[in-house]
């Protein structure tokens, strides 16, 4: 028997996307490619709105 719901779902797209930052595991942070840490640039913090650690759990910020 097939879920009512799965007749009309569709899957979800994923886009390709490449973020300007990298988690350093030495500093534990995300940083940009020149080295500074991605939390402190405001550009980065506008565009993306967060730096999301992808060293783990998607619940922890850089600070």
């Amino acid at each position: 028997m097939r879920p009512f719901a799965l007749n009309y779902a569709c899957p979800i797209e994923e886009l390709e996307v490449s973020t300007p930052y990298s988690y350093d595991s030495g500093l534990q942070l995300n940083v940009l490619a020149d080295g500074r840490i991605a939390a402190r640039d405001y550009a980065v913090l506008r565009e993306w709105g967060s730096t999301t650690s992808t060293a783990g759990s998607k619940t922890h910020f850089d600070d």
